[in-house]
């Protein structure tokens, strides 16, 4: 009987604590909790803009008003991972192409080169989305068509990567393949620099960042 009671004793601790992490989550992204705005909709949180809602970016949560604003300074580049060479284009939009059932690889190098003057962010986060799709029912807002196996991210600065050294950064891979359905898309690569945290409920104060917008142009071969 004792060895059962300790048992019990256990297994309802286990189950209060479980209880007790769920509900600080949903508080610390209330845009999550069950208790939504009158029209029933739940709010998108960065990197998952137009997932969860109808908006449009990560301005829809965050304010604009960080100090990494000069694009001369900012690095914001889709490689080739086989390659390194950069998929940017005379005109700055980018151009991934792939045959019909062909994987096809890229690095996405999120930063800013160092500065005297300005700190590094310390958290970049990232969305391929096809704007097209933003409002529609799919949980998928990644090109009709074309698979992919991560359209977004939010990581901690400080990745290495050849030819980047003097810039604090954030690289990572993703891997897209168009389907036998695949067409021509593009998409729009939504970036947010970032420092600080966002207070819980108020996601405009406690965190700085600026956010950036790219064209990436989807080509099937």
């Amino acid at each position: 009987m004792k060895t059962k009671a300790i048992i019990l004793t256990v297994i309802l601790i286990v189950i209060i604590t479980i209880n007790q992490f769920i509900g600080m989550e949903n508080f610390y992204h209330p845009e999550f909790s069950e208790k939504q705005n009158s029209s029933g909709a739940a709010y998108a949180y960065p990197p998952a803009v137009g997932i969860l809602s109808n908006s449009k970016n990560c301005l829809s949560c965050h304010a604009n008003n960080g100090q990494w604003q000069d694009d001369a300074n900012t690095i914001i580049d889709i490689l080739d991972k086989d390659t390194k060479a950069s998929l940017k284009q005379p005109d700055g939009t980018f151009l991934i192409e792939a045959k019909k059932g062909e994987q096809k690889t890229v690095l996405t190098v999120i930063g800013s080169r160092k500065s005297n003057s300005i700190s590094a962010s310390y958290r970049n986060a990232w969305l391929y989305i096809d704007p097209t799709t933003i409002g529609t029912n799919s949980l998928s807002k990644f090109a009709p068509g074309w698979d992919v196996n991560l359209p977004m991210s939010c990581r901690l600065v400080g990745d290495q990567l050849a030819g980047y050294e003097n810039a604090d950064i954030t690289s990572l891979p993703m891997t897209i393949q168009p389907l036998s359905n695949a067409k021509n898309a593009e998409l729009q690569l939504q970036v947010m620099l970032t420092k600080g945290e966002s207070i819980k409920g108020k996601a405009q104060e406690g965190m700085s960042g600026n956010y950036f917008e790219r064209k990436v142009k989807l080509v099937v071969k």
